[in-house]
């Protein structure tokens, strides 16, 4: 066999059991090939799946993997001469998608193909897919007469659409769960003047069209999620634009990161041809005539912006770092790739080419850089590609992120034929080269002097690298700074820890991407600098956000910053109002945004202060919740209902649950939703673009989780999670009201009930159902429940839970034995068995009792130890805004999160939570005791 003689390496098995189950289901494979698909299923659920799916046309296709992607590829493509309609192509191109990855994939585990096969494979069934799809939608519009002068012979070139293949299809460099990252254009001179309207519109249904075939999830999975957001000014133009406002576009207003990306950009479907001249059109845009040295900065601004909206700024960490994203990962090598091309493309043609590997190639043959780093950074390029296809590989995931699960992690290694010691060790190694490799071109060493002398109890040294900060770039920003800098420096000595609160304001000023407004606030402002550097010496997580968020200190003028909390009610009025200003629903977004930050940035300085007490920032982060999401989801609803329009029948419930159900949100939390609608007996609404019910409310969800959770001008509100709906993430988003009273009723497990003790009605639509909803609830939860069942069932969970994820050292107060979410879980099957619809903890801890379940003390130990567990979590969240290490939070730190638990010091405070911790499981496994659980 071809690809038998070919394979250089193999992967291990994590579960030799499943590798083994996966092969059992292939006979006639034996030697390496066995091995290969024991190692790839054992370790990778996501390729034993396909493999098992795709097992009768994988075994032959592994005789001549080249051979069986070209007859894969012949068929799609001879799709072109008898185009079938969306829902004939759709299952179509998801099993081709399927093949392509699975013999993609064990192409690369068996070192069968080089990475740039394997990436130039997904990456051409990528555009095939686009094109056969494409083409598909403009024969429909053409045939029923929706594209005017465009014929039968008009498909081919379809009717002038052009799709640009960016980023990393663009540079056949796709992952193994890459987003496409598209822009659709069309060859306006195809039509007359009086017929462009009506073509655009067609244009763009086909567009989105095209998209949905591609990308909507079905039961046969999906083929690329797409992405159009990289087109010119994508908040207010067309999903398909015409090449003259393109080009009009980025003659007036291109941004060097729009440069950047036309290196990558490359004609994959449509009317290739007319893409071929729009990119040369845009040469004098993307490749200057001079030498643009300029570029470097531009590029560098940009690699911050990155590491602070992604938080990835910090220390090289392999677990959980950021393969793509994260400091000498993938986007750093690319970075440095490009930059240097924009800086000398210009003038030499031969550095114009779409791959990194290819220009770091040409850029060592033109002597614009040295052949030792273009090698070892090709060399690393490569490793890292590999090590993020391993991780997307498992699962399927679109993730880049090193795991930080052990068990994930081992499958991630066994994948790569090693142990996850050693490739944690590689991976460090190679990161670390990566940035001191590309660290330097970007942010060379600067120093400048002070105008005087700093106090003695300032390290100078610090104070000098302090040029180079972006913040402190332009001429004006280092002017005000220097007028600042010797009250700073002053303050900062005052400080109990100088060099410590030096220290933390340095990590801010190196956050800060620009300086000018800031340095003018504080100059106008002094009482800020002290609440700056109380900050900074405290809470580098709330410094961080400070320096991506500095327009918040605004917030602090207004005089009432320190006044009670208004209330939930008052504060939804408040965001209504400041919604209500906006003429554009755009606008609305980016203003809850602002809005948002600067009521969160109050929270946090009031708890980090002491004015209020974790239980109350806990209630208020809820309050904030509440109040952004009434007032943002009638903006989504009457956005939506201007197309589709107004909801039918009584309308939509938004409910909280989790910690939001339950009113006790941290500074970090997310925020788990569900939606229920009523249509009554109404199928489908009534306006320009009606909507059947069910698909109506399911794609008004995802309005409201995108108005919540995209990422706009102003960042994002929070992340969601809809995984509590009924049937999890298999379900629709959004659920009938009859359904989800029939589920609860009938179908429901018992931890979605436990789950339901914390469901609240946040806002809805209509009027009526979010009573209704409550009512239902109080009166499910109120039924006698088979103690015996609901027990066993909550202890399996716990042990499920157990398992699934340790404890990340002492500090973590939610996960483990003994912890946040054990006690939780306790409260929750307290409320269920006394049929109380309680949603707080102590509530659920003295229902427990109620029921006869715990005793009076151990509902009080209980509720006394998790109240000092939610008060170390929420300070915590609120200091590292992640896993908090004791040695690396500072004295300021140490001393806030004592005095918020009550504790003397951190020793005494971690060996109390320890103790805590025994004395918790203990009690609550005697509560278990004698529980039988199912077997397996």
């Amino acid at each position: 066999m071809e690809f038998a003689r070919q394979i250089t390496r193999l992967p291990r098995a994590y579960d030799p059991e499943l590798g083994q189950d996966c092969l059992d289901r292939m006979p006639g494979l034996d030697g390496d090939l066995a091995e290969l698909i024991r190692g790839a299923a054992g370790s990778s659920p996501y390729l034993k799946e396909l493999a098992e799916r795709q097992k009768d046309w994988l075994v032959p296709a592994l005789e001549d993997a080249d051979a069986a992607l070209a007859a894969l590829f012949d068929d799609i493509a001879a799709k072109r001469e008898h185009l079938p309609k969306a829902d004939e192509l759709k299952p179509l191109l998801r099993q081709a998608k399927q093949r392509v990855a699975l013999i993609a994939g064990l192409a690369d585990l068996a070192g069968v193909w080089p990475l740039e096969r394997v990436t130039g494979a997904l990456s051409d069934f990528a555009s095939l897919a686009c094109d056969v799809a494409m083409k598909a939608e403009i024969a429909q519009l053409i045939r029923r007469g929706k594209l005017p002068g465009q014929g039968e012979d008009d498909i081919a070139e379809a009717a002038g659409l052009v799709v640009l293949a960016m980023g990393k299809m663009g540079a056949g460099e796709l992952n193994y769960s890459s987003d496409i990252d598209l822009i659709v254009l069309f060859d306006e001179t195809r039509y007359d003047a009086d017929d462009f309207h009506e073509a655009r519109q067609g244009l763009v249904r086909a567009t989105r069209n095209m998209c949905a075939t591609l990308s909507d999830r079905t039961g046969d999975g999906y083929v690329f999620r797409t992405d159009l957001r990289l087109r010119p000014d994508p908040s207010v133009t067309p999903v398909c634009m015409s090449m003259a406002a393109a080009e009009t576009y980025y003659e007036s207003l291109g941004r060097t990161w729009e440069r950047a990306a036309y290196i990558k950009a490359n004609p994959v479907a449509g009317d290739l041809k007319a893409g071929a001249r729009f990119i040369k059109t845009l040469r004098p845009f993307i490749w200057r005539r001079h030498l643009d040295f300029a570029a470097i900065q531009d590029a560098h601004d940009m690699r911050l912006r990155i590491r602070q909206t992604k938080g990835l700024g910090g220390a090289i960490t392999v677990p959980g770092h950021d393969m793509k994203l994260g400091r000498g990962g993938i986007r750093e090598i690319e970075f440095f790739t490009q930059t240097r091309q924009l800086i000398a493309g210009g003038r030499d043609e031969s550095l114009r080419l779409r791959g990194t590997v290819p220009g770091l190639q040409a850029l060592a043959a033109r002597n614009w850089l040295p052949s030792d780093i273009s090698n070892r950074l090709i060399e690393y390029y490569r490793a890292h590609r590999e090590v993020e296809h391993r991780i997307q590989m498992v699962h399927d995931a679109q993730t880049h992120k090193v795991p930080v699960n052990p068990e994930e992690m081992a499958r991630v290694a066994c994948l790569m034929g090693k142990d996850s010691a050693t490739l944690s060790a590689e991976l460090a190694e190679r990161l670390s080269a990566v940035h001191e490799l590309t660290e330097g071109f970007f942010a060379p060493d600067t120093h400048g002097t002070p105008q005087e002398d700093p106090p003695p109890e300032i390290d100078i040294s610090v104070c000098r690298r302090w040029p180079s900060y972006p913040a402190l770039r332009s001429e004006r920003a280092r002017r005000i700074f220097e007028r600042l800098r010797p009250e700073l420096l002053n303050r900062l000595s005052r400080t109990s820890e100088p060099q410590e609160a030096l220290l933390a304001l340095d990590g801010f000023l190196a956050g800060l991407p620009a300086g000018v407004q800031l340095f003018s606030l504080f100059e106008a402002n002094p009482q800020l600098i002290d609440l700056l550097v109380d900050i900074v010496g405290t809470s580098p997580a709330l410094a961080g956000y400070l320096s991506r968020n500095a327009s918040v200190f605004d917030a602090v003028i207004g005089g009432d910053f320190f006044a009670d909390w208004p209330g939930e009610e008052a504060l939804t009025k408040g965001a209504i109002d400041a919604l209500a200003r906006e003429p554009d629903y755009e606008s609305k977004l980016d203003a809850a945004r602002r809005w948002a930050k600067e009521w969160r940035f109050r929270i946090g300085v009031h708890h980090l202060r002491g004015l209020i007490s974790a239980d109350e920032a806990g209630a208020q982060y809820a309050d904030l919740a509440d109040s952004v999401i009434k007032a943002l989801f009638p903006a989504v609803v009457t956005q939506f209902a201007e197309k589709h329009g107004a909801p039918p029948g009584r309308g939509a419930a938004v409910l909280g649950m989790g910690s939001l159900g339950a009113r006790a949100l941290n500074a970090a939390s997310d925020l788990d939703l569900i939606v229920i609608y009523d249509p009554e007996d109404q199928e489908s609404s009534e306006g320009k673009r009606p909507l059947a019910a069910r698909p109506y409310y399911a794609r008004l969800t995802q309005a409201l989780i995108t108005a919540l959770t995209a990422p706009m001008a102003e960042g994002r509100l929070y992340e969601v999670d809809m995984r509590l709906r009924p049937s999890g993430n298999q379900g629709p988003v959004a659920t009938s009201w009859t359904s989800f009273r029939d589920y609860q009723q009938n179908e429901a497990w018992v931890w979605e009930h436990l789950a339901l003790t914390r469901a609240r009605v946040i806002t809805e639509s209509g009027t009526g159902l979010g009573q209704e909803i409550e009512t239902f609830r109080a009166k499910l939860l109120g039924q006698a429940q088979d103690r015996d069942k609901v027990l066993r069932e909550v202890a399996e969970m716990r042990d499920r839970l157990m398992a699934a994820k340790s404890p990340d050292g002492p500090w973590d107060a939610k996960t483990g034995p003994g912890r946040m979410q054990d006690i939780e879980l306790v409260a929750q099957a307290g409320a269920l068995l006394a049929g109380e619809p309680v949603r707080g903890v102590g509530d659920g801890l003295g229902a427990a009792a109620t029921a006869g379940w715990l005793s009076q003390a151990d509902a009080k130990a209980l509720g006394t130890i998790y109240d000092r567990l939610w008060a170390v979590r929420t300070a915590a969240r609120l200091l590292t805004g992640g896993p908090l290490d004791s040695a690396r939070i500072g004295e300021g730190g140490a001393a806030f999160l004592c005095r918020s638990a009550g504790a003397e010091d951190l020793d005494s405070l971690q060996d109390g939570l320890v103790a805590s911790y025994s004395e918790t499981a203990a009690r609550i496994d005697a509560a278990l005791e004698g529980v039988s659980r199912d077997e397996e």
